[in-house]
């Protein structure tokens, strides 16, 4: 067996070419609009437009993506030029006059659709944060502070929002809180503490503030993440929202406590960041076909959204990089409490690859045998590298046999291969 130093170097080479020569660029070439800046985002696996509307999610996660790669190995022109386009096409078009953003926009920036919920906004700045880490332009960071404090003060109080649009459900009757918002915001503060050390003090208080919030919405009884619970922190079990779990969210927010507690030192909350992972898996794995279900009741109650039994690419991108942070920093490997089979790290990751690749070139975990060595479980950290040549033949398979099918899978495939590849790759130092 190769030494597992050569294993490190090998795997950051391999990750790092199909993130630099495939993914990052495949966005350049044909998602960047030279004309009304910004990206075209829904591209087909040749790269081929079939819809010229604009997400203003894409273009934040975009402005901060091409930011960090920037960043992560050096100063890139085009990397931070692309970035910029797409910071200055959320600048000039995709604010209202109430200080609020759009959900979606035109090719050229006329107003679609607006939504109540602040993510847009969430990505806007992490994008401005970003860029101002790259390039030390304040403005970018003034823009970051101005539109988080908004976002922060409206999960305060609704009250502080200025788009005065009528609540989902009349909130007199019932009114729930979601715990998307302390998630994301618990994100975004992080990237927020790590480029605005001025206020770092401030983030780290709403940072705790935000995790208090979080496990508000862990059920012990029950082990779930819920999705959605009452304004006084309670269990509604008597209707189908108060009941759901969304298992792609929770694996998540398990990576971002886990981030958190890392930064800390925390093992507290490393220890509930793993109990909120290997619950998120336990409810949402598919016992039949493998890969993780959209939505699950918490009481094993039908469930009311059509789309619940879907596998989409983001729940399994989310559960293999958490699964693989948890694994080099936990050193055990992930045992899950179902009664009826115990999977090892290696047949996950296996499986929730193989459930997010279409036919006729997906491949189960049977026809992926043949692909991985023996796994090896080393006493120390190496453990998590030994995972990698155990399982990294077969996941590259079928992640370098699809090649962009998609927008979405494009759009979650590249944070996916640099993420891997700063797992993987940690320890050996940047060429």
């Amino acid at each position: 067996m190769e030494s597992m130093n050569n294993l490190k170097k090998n795997y950051y080479k391999l990750y790092k070419e199909e993130l630099n020569q495939y993914c990052a660029p495949f966005w350049l070439k044909y998602g960047k609009d030279d004309t009304y800046g910004g990206v075209i985002n829904c591209l087909d696996k040749e790269g081929k437009i079939f819809s010229n509307d604009k997400s203003v999610w894409m273009q934040g996660r975009c402005g901060w993506m091409y930011s960090h790669l920037s960043n992560l190995f050096g100063p890139n022109k085009e990397y931070l030029e692309f970035a910029k386009s797409c910071i200055d096409f959320l600048n000039n078009h995709c604010f209202d006059e109430d200080g609020r953003m759009y959900f979606k926009v035109t090719i050229d920036g006329k107003p679609l659709r607006k939504r109540r919920y602040w993510f847009s906004e969430s990505f806007y700045v992490s994008a401005c944060a970003e860029y101002y880490a790259a390039t030390n332009e304040e403005k970018y960071l003034m823009d970051a502070r101005k539109v988080y404090d908004l976002i922060a003060s409206i999960y305060e109080d609704s009250n502080n929002d200025p788009f005065k649009i009528f609540p989902k459900t009349y909130p007199e009757t019932r009114a729930f809180k979601s715990m998307a918002e302390p998630m994301i915001l618990l994100n975004v503060s992080s990237i927020m503490r790590k480029v605005d050390k001025e206020r770092e003090e401030y983030y780290n208080k709403n940072i705790d503030h935000y995790i208090d919030e979080i496990k508000h919405h862990y059920n012990k009884d029950l082990h779930v993440m819920l999705e959605n619970i009452s304004l006084n922190n309670e269990y509604v079990n008597d209707t189908a929202d108060g009941r759901v779990v969304n298992p792609g969210h929770d694996m998540e927010c398990s990576l971002f406590l886990l981030q958190e507690a890392l930064h800390r030192g925390d093992k507290e909350l490393e220890a509930f960041a793993e109990t909120v992972f290997n619950d998120a898996i336990t409810i949402g794995w598919d016992k039949k076909y493998g890969g993780v279900f959209y939505f699950k009741d918490a009481e094993g109650k039908p469930v009311e959204s059509y789309e619940h039994d879907m596998k989409l690419w983001w729940p399994h991108n989310e559960g293999i990089v958490a699964s693989l942070l948890f694994f080099k920093t936990t050193g055990k490997d992930i045992q899950f409490r179902s009664g009826w089979k115990t999977f090892t790290i290696k047949e996950t990751l296996a499986q929730m690859v193989s459930s997010t690749v279409a036919e006729p070139t997906r491949k189960t975990t049977q026809d992926m045998a043949g692909f991985t060595p023996d796994f090896i479980l080393l006493a120390d950290d190496d453990a998590f590298y030994a995972v990698a040549h155990g399982c990294s033949q077969s996941l590259f398979y079928v992640i370098l046999s699809q090649r962009t099918p998609c927008f979405c899978l494009c759009n979650s495939k590249t944070g996916f291969c640099y993420r891997l590849l700063q797992f993987f790759c940690r320890p050996v130092s940047h060429p």
